[in-house]
């Protein structure tokens, strides 16, 4: 141990084999001597030093005296006191670096020299610095020099330093050393891809501008020139939301960056385009008058009171809140749903209700789609992505507030595509579609302010959250009068002009009209009404032809034709719907019942006959499972009360039932045939043949209790085509009787029944046959 002058060193670490420059002042020692160096950082001393030699004093630049020291090797300080000239003096441990060499530290001794050599060529070492790695000799020495380099932190060389085994100082000088490589090589990718890119960019740059010379010298246009500023110049005109202008740009500048020949320039660009095809600032000026509304809807439509008191209802609550100052409400859209028999004007209404509004209409068929795609989108990695029909909707319309009619929305699939009625549910919930997402435009597209209506031929159908989301207005049919109506003010003309006749060559009478409603179409709508009409004048369009053809060059006016009925049975031919209540409940055991299709209402007639054989019950007519359950309650009722109705006590011993339902290609199902069964065979049973001007309806149960149904305005509107005149309900549903229209409800005598022995007595004839089993 020797007691050597202590001589801080802020901020710098001094290794063995270094040399350094210190003011005379600060040591107090004199050539020949030696003294050890302590790294200092903000007061703190490191725990080990250099022992340096004074090598001899200078003079610096300004007359300063400097004494210059060279480092031997490490040292540790211990106690120390201060001399008379103030000068700290400590006890030094020395540290002299071992000079024997085993495998291990020779095997880091070459991959150090190869790590630095590596480091020195990315920096460009001109070859002094390989050469000073060349001279050292000694391992410790040799990893010293890691200390040497300017982007070693002050704590990595006190590490160093203090670090007294040889190996494990090698072990430390190399992780530095293959850090810097590491670095350095990240930097030299960097830079070489930098370079790289902008000797690209600069290269295609110059050829683009060689092309767009040549271009210009053949007189050729160049679409892709200034393709970036157009499309500037179109989004800032385009009116978008911020979020969307937002996205629009940043795509903008990939298109940029990726130029013209770039695999996907076409993408981006046909983005770009849906993205400035919307009409994002464009809006329609709504008529928001609903007695004008309610005049264009009845100029074009007769009937459907329903839908029009409800869209004037939707027109005058906006004015009311346009006019009163109320703040839009983004919640507050309107879905209604439109559901009824084909032909009764379901799709046709949509384009009244927009012309009503002064809105633009759009038709969206539904009927088949599988694929949620083409709700949503597609995403735009596919090849060949669009986006979905509701944005191809909206740049149809031109307007972001159009009246689009999704048509047949019952007849919407699912399959391994998705179920696109899922994704239905957001477009239709006045809470959430306001912020809609298709997948290929990535954006949020308010639908809060588009009228959406849309059409089904049946709710069974539809899927109930979707359905809960709806509000649903049903199309009941149409009675006579109102085919009637329909016939002489819309279908006629327009048959006139599809068969290229005028007003002047053909006139109709109003009961020849009714005939051709009554006796050749029967149907809940008008599209078969319409099929007999143009048939109807296309044979007149023939006659008018040829009478023209045998008179060419006369001058005479030639009088119009007059549609009577003689010429509705010439043209059409013999009748096609025939009344059959009357015929067919002549005999006991014919009931007449009604229900509801996928057609609209219907009656039908249910049979009862018995056979000597085993005893049971024989259903026939493709009856679904409910039917068949409503026959044998009807049967189980009827033999508990055999009694009470007079029929003999053996009248059910030994003998089967047969109940046919007639048109046994069609299949049939539904609880509201329950009276009507047990009523054919009450007939059957007592011999008493039921009313032919009797119709009924009605769920019945083993203690006989009629059960409310559903449909009873279109079964009433069914019944009344047929003829009938007596109309047999259960009681819980006489407040729907409120719904049939006031000159069909005059027509006809309801019957609401609480149980089957009042639908017996409106039903059954009077007089009876003898009682017992009909013959």
């Amino acid at each position: 141990m020797t007691e050597l002058l202590l001589v801080p060193v802020d901020d710098n670490v001094i290794f063995p084999g270094m040399t350094v420059v210190v003011p005379a002042a600060e040591v107090g020692a004199e050539q020949g001597e030696q003294v050890l160096l302590v790294p200092r950082h903000e007061g703190r001393f490191a725990a080990v030093g250099t022992v340096a030699d004074v090598a001899g004093r200078t003079r610096m630049p300004g007359g300063v005296t400097a004494v210059q020291l060279t480092g031997v090797h490490r040292g540790k300080a211990g106690t120390g006191s201060a001399d008379d000239a103030g000068h700290l003096r400590v006890d030094v441990t020395p540290f002299p670096d071992a000079t024997e060499r085993d495998g291990r530290i020779r095997e880091l001794e070459s991959t150090y020299r190869a790590v630095v050599d590596e480091v020195l060529e990315l920096r460009g070492d001109d070859g002094r610095g390989a050469g000073l790695l060349r001279g050292i000799d000694e391992p410790g020495a040799l990893a010293d020099t890691a200390g040497w380099a300017p982007e070693t932190s002050y704590e990595e060389k006190v590490s160093l330093l203090e670090t007294l085994d040889v190996r494990e100082r090698l072990e430390l000088a190399l992780r530095l050393q293959r850090e810097r490589l590491a670095e350095l090589q990240v930097r030299k990718t960097l830079r070489e891809d930098v370079e790289s890119g902008a000797a690209k960019a600069q290269r295609e740059y110059v050829l683009r501008r060689q092309l767009e010379s040549i271009r210009k010298e053949l007189g050729e246009s160049d679409d892709s020139a200034g393709t970036g500023d157009d499309y500037r110049a179109k989004i800032a005109e385009a009116g978008m939301p911020d979020h969307v202008r937002e996205q629009a740009e940043r795509e903008l500048a990939r298109l940029e960056r990726a130029g013209e020949q770039s695999g996907e320039s076409s993408m981006i660009r046909t983005y770009l385009d849906w993205l400035l095809a919307l009409p994002w600032s464009e809006l329609s000026e709504e008529q928001l008058d609903p007695v004008a509304a309610r005049t264009v809807l009845d100029a074009d439509h007769t009937g459907l009171e329903d839908v029009k008191d409800r869209i004037v209802e939707y027109l005058a609550v906006r004015k009311l809140r346009r006019d009163r100052g109320v703040s839009d409400d983004k919640k507050a859209g309107t879905i209604l749903t439109l559901v009824g028999p084909p032909g009764t004007g379901k799709t046709s209404i949509g384009e009244s209700v927009a012309r009503a509004m002064g809105r633009e209409f759009v038709r969206m068929s539904l009927g088949g789609v599988r694929d949620e795609a083409e709700i949503r989108g597609h995403r735009r990695t596919y090849v060949g992505a669009l986006p979905g029909r509701l944005v191809r909707a909206l740049r149809d319309a031109g307007t972001m507030n159009p009246v689009i009619l999704l048509d047949e929305v019952d007849k919407v699939g699912a399959d391994w595509r998705g179920d696109p009625s899922a994704a239905l549910l957001e477009v239709l919930d006045p809470a959430q579609n306001h912020a809609f997402r298709d997948h290929y435009l990535d954006v949020e597209i308010d639908l809060s302010q588009v009228v959406f209506l849309a059409t089904a031929n049946q709710m069974d159908t539809i899927p109930g959250p979707l359905l809960d989301r709806m509000e649903v207005i049903s199309f009941d049919g149409y009675t006579v009068e109102e085919k009637v109506a329909i016939a002489r003010d819309h279908l006629f003309p327009r048959q006139i002009r599809a068969a290229g006749l005028t007003p002047e060559d053909v006139t109709a009478d109003e009961s020849a009209l009714r005939l051709v409603v009554s006796e050749y179409t029967r149907e809940s709508g008008v599209r078969q009404l319409d099929r007999a009409l143009g048939k109807l004048t296309r044979k007149i369009a023939t006659d008018v032809a040829s009478r023209d053809a045998e008179r060419s060059g006369a001058d005479d006016a030639v009088a119009a034709v007059v549609v009577d009925t003689e010429v509705v049975r010439r043209h059409l031919g013999r009748q096609k719907v025939f009344t059959e209540a009357v015929e067919r409940t002549a005999v006991p055991g014919v009931a007449t019942g009604m229900a509801v299709t996928g057609a609209g209402g219907d009656v039908l007639f249910i049979e009862a006959a018995s056979m000597t054989g085993d005893e049971g019950l024989i259903l026939t007519g493709q009856l679904g499972d409910v039917m068949k359950e409503s026959a044998r309650i009807a049967l189980s009722w009827v033999r508990s009360h055999a009694a009470e109705l007079g029929i003999a006590e053996d009248a059910f011993t030994g003998r089967s039932f047969h109940v046919h339902v007639p048109a046994g290609a069609i299949p049939k199902d539904g609880p509201s045939a329950g009276v009507t069964m047990a009523t054919a065979l009450v007939s059957l049973l007592t011999g008493r043949p039921v009313r032919h001007t009797v119709a009924m309806t009605g769920e019945l149960t083993l203690q006989g209790r009629v059960l409310p149904i559903g449909g009873v305005k279109q079964k009433v509107l069914a019944a009344h085509a047929a003829g009938l005149t007596q109309i047999v309900v259960p009681e819980r549903n006489r407040a729907d009787l409120d719904d049939v229209p006031a000159d069909v409800a005059g027509q006809l005598e309801f019957h609401p029944s609480m149980t089957i022995t009042e639908v017996l007595d409106v039903a059954l004839e009077p007089v009876a046959a003898e009682l017992g089993v009909a013959a």
